[in-house]
């Protein structure tokens, strides 16, 4: 074999190696990724979540709003991205506990009563006023004693909260969309699956959190231009202070 065929051979192997070696570590990097993304939402493979879907407030019949519909399918996908199954279900249809599932619930308390129970066991320091009469305070947010008001159209507020009911390693967190407005539910769906690798490196694969978003000029942006106005944890999942 001469020296230029022997250092082809020599060239071709080592490119070979090359080549196997970053497929192998972008595969385990990939998979490592994946297990991550599996843990933080309750998803390993093969297992089944529970999408838990409002009723829309304007229509006196069973309808979904066109917006979480939307927010449905951004949450199946990510769903689909971890191997697992969702299943679609009515608010008033979801009567189990949780922590055996991974659940996503969207909505407010009056258009969900799923929600309005997680609310109170759950996030026992967040108000809601639920009036239906339109006004400076409708659908308004009180968190630790600081209210957020809507703006129809300019600023709406949503909380995002990933929450777990116990310390055991097996157990399901339940995924919030608090909204003021369903396109606000869609917002916080779309910031979950672009930021989720984000909110991760902060509270950990099991960490649990609420924040509170504002969506900005839905009617021209829709629900694409989100600004986190800040970490509510702690205030929403305190009881409220009676005054002596």
């Amino acid at each position: 074999m001469t020296d230029n065929l022997r250092e082809i051979v020599l060239g071709v192997l080592a490119a070979g190696i090359t080549t196997a070696l970053g497929w192998f570590a972008r595969t385990y990097l990939w998979r490592r990724s994946l297990r991550r993304k599996q843990r933080f939402f309750g998803l390993p493979h093969h297992s089944e979540c529970m999408l838990v879907v409002n009723r829309d407030p304007a229509t006196s019949e069973w309808a979904v709003a066109r917006n979480d519909v939307f927010a449905l399918l951004e949450l199946s996908a990510l769903v689909k991205d971890c191997g697992a199954r969702p299943d679609v279900v009515p608010h008033d249809a979801a009567q189990q506990g949780f922590g055996e599932r991974t659940e996503f619930c969207m909505g407010g308390p009056v258009s969900n009563q799923r929600m309005a129970a997680h609310l109170q066991s759950l996030l026992p320091g967040v108000s809601i006023n639920t009036d239906a009469e339109r006004g400076p305070d409708q659908a308004a947010f009180t968190v630790g004693g600081e209210r957020h008001l809507m703006e129809r159209g300019t600023r709406e507020h949503v909380l995002l909260a990933r929450l777990t009911a116990g310390q055991n390693a097996d157990t399901r967190p339940v995924f919030l969309f608090c909204g003021q407005r369903s396109i606000t539910n869609q917002a916080a769906a779309r910031y979950l699956a672009r930021h989720h690798t984000r909110l991760m490196r902060k509270y950990g694969t099991r960490g649990d959190f609420c924040v509170l978003l504002r969506v900005v000029n839905s009617q021209a942006y829709g629900p694409d231009v989100v600004e986190l106005v800040a970490d509510v944890t702690r205030a929403a999942t305190s009881s409220p202070t009676t005054p002596s």
